[in-house]
């Protein structure tokens, strides 16, 4: 509905008197929503005098609409419309854009205020007001935006950069493993996609995802030739290993990131059993952190159906059937029903980060370490 008018000297002196505020660099798309054609016209000029892309509609519905097919930066929207009022259009824009609104009113009541500042609108004004005040106003909600935008890019890369850091420790401590990449990366998709099943929270969903592939990073201080002996391990060698758990912890640990908090309970519990016979501590139940509960299925599955220098993958069946046999025992019961019930998505998560060898339940055999394991 944008109509540009053109620029002359006596509409800039009608509405500027004192000159042209000059608009923010870039410059904005303004979207006015007001039932009053008279105001939709003053609007339009006005902001089409300072600088700025306007456009203008009657209705919500339409206002919507219209942000469906093209970027706007700010609207104005009285709160007194048919159809759809400038607190529902207000809400429905935060619920699906990005856009900062100013809301506009003759009529203003004490409740409609609490309102309009609960669902996070920008800018309050009152009718009668002067254009000066809302080109004012609304250089003030841009500069916000602006400075928003530039913290929230500075944050992305502090993000990425730390979050490289972690994915280099990782990588160092298991560097030896040529699938530790793709593991890693298979780890922190389980245990988001389980945080996910079991209803927590985007905040925990995220920090589990960034965290889960940690826990192994105490494997930093055990011997290759013990990480990677292809045949059984004797007792002082299991032992050995059995100790990176608390390496990893310590590792980890003194942290104020919300991530490597996490990061150190899944490294010291994602060996611990719910039966009490795991280890480093023995613990059971729900002593056992949820993030390592968590990640203590994720691990075994992606062990389970990986390729190892002491073993082949196993077949999905034999896989399953592990797991539905450990539950209660090895595993949470609640953590294995959803793991369970959502086998074939997370053995599509395994198949699409990293290769896959494909072995039948006829053409496989236990490796002797395996057996060793069964035994004990």
């Amino acid at each position: 509905m944008t109509n540009p008018s053109e620029n002359n000297s006596a509409g800039t002196a009608e509405f500027f008197p004192g000159g042209i505020p000059q608009p923010p660099t870039p410059k904005a798309h303004i979207l006015i929503v007001d039932d009053d054609p008279a105001i939709l016209d003053l609007f339009q000029r006005a902001m089409q005098l300072a600088g700025h892309r306007c456009t203008v509609t009657p209705s919500g519905k339409t206002a919507l609409e219209i942000m469906c097919r093209t970027p706007v930066d700010v609207v104005i929207t009285d709160i007194n419309m048919p159809e759809m009022d400038g607190i529902e259009l207000a809400a429905a824009i935060f619920n699906r854009f990005s856009a900062d609104v100013i809301v506009m009113t003759g009529q203003a009541r004490g409740y409609q205020y609490d309102e309009i500042i609960n669902i996070g609108a920008s800018d309050f004004v009152e009718k009668p007001f002067s254009i000066q005040e809302i080109i004012l106003r609304i250089r003030r909600v841009l500069r916000e935006r602006q400075l928003k935008e530039a913290t929230q890019n500075s944050h992305d890369e502090l993000k990425q950069a730390y979050l490289d850091s972690i994915h280099r420790l990782v990588m160092a401590s298991e560097f030896k493993d040529e699938d530790t990449g793709d593991h890693i990366i298979r780890i922190g998709e389980y245990a988001s996609f389980i945080a996910r099943h079991l209803g927590r929270d985007a905040q925990y969903i995220e920090t589990i995802g960034y965290a889960a592939p940690m826990h192994d990073v105490g494997k930093i201080g055990i011997p290759d030739k013990i990480l990677l002996k292809p045949g059984k391990l004797t007792s002082d060698e299991f032992n050995i290993i059995k100790g990176h758990p608390e390496i990893g912890a310590r590792l980890l640990s003194k942290s104020r990131s919300r991530i490597l908090q996490m990061a150190e309970e899944i490294a010291l519990t994602h060996h611990e059993k719910v039966n009490g016979t795991g280890y480093p501590r023995g613990l059971s139940g729900e002593k056992i952190p949820l993030a390592g509960r968590i990640v203590a299925i994720a691990d075994t599955f992606d062990a389970l159906t990986s390729k190892r220098p002491y073993k082949e993958p196993y077949p999905p069946e034999m896989v399953l059937d592990i797991i539905r046999r450990e539950r209660g025992e090895h595993f949470d019961p609640g953590i294995t029903d959803i793991f369970i019930d959502h086998f074939d998505q997370l053995l599509s998560i395994r198949n699409n980060f990293g290769e896959t060898t494909q072995i039948t339940l006829e053409a496989f055999s236990l490796s002797e370490r395996d057996q060793k394991r069964i035994q004990t």
